[in-house]
């Protein structure tokens, strides 16, 4: 039962998804959205520490964890896009969005053929900046009635750095699938 744990946190961060669509989108309660993406953040960094630590890391893990991540990163992302007081660039959204489609159809495909590989370092810094940023983010539009220009233009550089991390591990994704490909030759 307990092997089933890394997995069941997964599912979980799915679920967790609608719920803080819910309230960043719909009901607007900010402090709501910061403490459901906090616990579904913390429950990747569970998921992928006990998945070690009792040594059950398996192939829907390797594949369903960082859609997971993806799904509320880039649900995230959507509110500090369009919703104010950040109104980021779109283009830091579709940037993320990109990558993190190609990556994954990638995966899917490679996957079929036998061919699984785990997030490397890069990507895993990627989603750590991604999810700090938005703690950061979130926190800020919680705790202040009008969040500050400052604010918002260092959430927006952070942001651009992490379009910029997350195209530059995307394409150290696909080398390192490359070098998995078996020669055909």
């Amino acid at each position: 039962m307990k092997h089933q744990i890394p997995n069941a946190l997964t599912v979980l961060r799915f679920l967790l998804v609608p719920v803080f669509l819910y309230f960043m989108f719909i009901s607007q309660q900010s402090w709501m959205a910061l403490a459901i993406f906090i616990v579904a953040s913390f429950t990747d960094y569970l998921d992928g520490m006990l998945a070690r630590k009792l040594d059950v890391i398996s192939d829907f893990g390797k594949i369903m964890d960082p859609l997971a991540d993806k799904l509320l990163v880039l649900s995230a992302l959507c509110g500090l896009c369009w919703l104010p007081p950040f109104n980021l660039s779109a283009i830091i959204f579709f940037i993320i969005l990109v990558r993190e489609l190609l990556i994954t159809i990638m995966r899917e495909v490679y996957q079929k053929r036998g061919i699984v590989v785990a997030a490397d370092k890069l990507g895993k810094l990627k989603t750590v900046m991604q999810m700090l940023g938005i703690i950061v983010a979130l926190s800020f539009w919680a705790a202040q009635d009008e969040v500050s220009v400052w604010v918002i233009k260092s959430v927006s550089i952070w942001f651009w750095i992490v379009a910029a991390i997350t195209v530059i591990s995307g394409f150290n994704y696909l080398r390192v699938l490359t070098k998995k490909e078996p020669d055909h030759a």
